[in-house]
């Protein structure tokens, strides 16, 4: 007996101790509410060089700074872009994950260069891409159609954007065997191009883009129209395709409004497999704290009515759905939407292969670099 009353004690002590831990990890401002739950989040973006990095910064960042049902630590971490973020979301290896629209919408599917089906789902679409050929104007090509057989840039080894230029060559009548696919930065492009080691080049993003505003300063530009029915049919074909208009002056020798694409904006994916209530936190903090994120990266000024819910073919995390709907943003915004190329939503920029494009314009470089520094790198 004496040892029991010895012990109690002791008891006491580790009772007290755990009521006090407990306390501790409930503990709220009010006292009454549920402790935040501890949540680590890894955000994929892509190499270092373009906007993909700095605006999954940005959004990281924003988000540490607002926590309310969940006491997360949001890290955006460096990988090679949209598909290996596709797959390590797949394989849990990330939570969120920025991504070119175009490269989701095939992979959700196992089409194209996808082998498999890849259960993603979107939180938000942001900046549009707005690209197209480009090509010297002695070249002799002034139509997709005249790319057959030609030495073609097709964007940087394994960035993915066969997933975009092979449907618009397909519906030109152009299949990806007739060009001589190359592989270089856009920075890199311009010089080849210039070089004559490559006849044309498909290049994009925010507009103006850099490398298309240095290619107009260092030679004579054919910009390459795309035919008007393959373009609407292209809309209407994919969901991730949008019209878009790049007005007359943007572009040294660009005398008359070109009628573009949006080929695949960029967007933040997550898989299917996340929990709601923790998507539903996500879109919601990033959603009401969009001026903080654009505050930091131009980029955040996309996260906008117009473009945050737009269809791309991809769907919406359930989470996701249910913030929307709250919030008066939901159905999801319809592809027959124009894009505005040179303002608004897409003045916060868009998928393009290198920053330094930029850098080498001759331009006005402050306007250049404010564009391409919008715009994220390996889509």
């Amino acid at each position: 007996m004496a040892r029991i009353y010895q012990l109690i004690p002791c008891l006491l002590i580790v009772a007290a101790a755990v009521v006090g831990c407990s306390r501790q990890d409930s503990s709220t401002d009010n006292g009454d509410a549920q402790p935040a739950k501890k949540q680590f989040l890894s955000m994929g973006t892509a190499p270092v060089g373009g906007a993909f990095p700095v605006v999954g910064g940005a959004i990281a960042e924003v988000m540490n700074e607002h926590k309310e049902a969940f006491d997360w630590k949001v890290q955006a971490k460096g990988t090679k872009g949209s598909q290996e973020n596709i797959r390590r979301l797949q394989q849990d290896e990330l939570e969120l994950a920025l991504s070119n629209a175009a490269i989701s919408y095939f992979a959700t599917r196992g089409e194209g260069t996808w082998t498999k089906e890849y259960d993603i789902r979107a939180i938000a679409t942001m900046a549009p891409n707005v690209a197209l050929f480009i090509a010297r104007a002695d070249s002799g090509i002034a139509s997709i159609a005249d790319l057959k057989g030609k030495r073609v840039i097709t964007g940087p080894a394994g960035a993915g954007f066969q997933m975009f230029i092979e449907p618009i060559l397909a519906e030109h009548g152009v299949a990806w065997d007739d060009i001589k696919s190359i592989n270089a930065t856009q920075s890199g492009s311009v010089d080849q191009l210039g070089d004559g080691s490559a006849d044309a080049a498909f290049l994009g993003g925010a507009v103006p883009t850099g490398s298309i505003t240095q290619a107009t300063s260092t030679f004579d530009v054919q910009f390459v129209p795309f035919d008007e029915d393959k373009r609407q049919a292209l809309i209407e074909k994919y969901a991730f395709f949008h019209p878009a208009t790049i007005p007359a002056g943007v572009y040294k020798g660009l005398e008359t409004d070109f009628q573009g694409l949006n080929v695949g904006s960029m967007h933040l994916i997550t898989a299917a497999s996340q929990p709601d209530d923790l998507i539903y936190e996500v879109t919601k903090t990033i959603w009401n704290n969009r001026a903080e994120i654009a505050g930091k990266h131009p980029a955040g000024k996309a996260l906008n009515e117009k473009n945050i819910t737009r269809d791309t073919g991809i769907d919406y995390h359930p989470g996701a759905v249910r913030f929307y709907q709250e919030a008066g943003l939901w159905p999801t915004s319809q592809a027959d939407g124009e894009t505005d190329a040179a303002a608004g939503d897409d003045e916060s920029g868009a998928p393009d292969a290198d920053k330094a494009d930029a850098d080498k314009a001759d331009a006005d470089k402050a306007d250049a670099d404010k564009a391409d520094a919008a715009t994220p790198s390996d889509s």
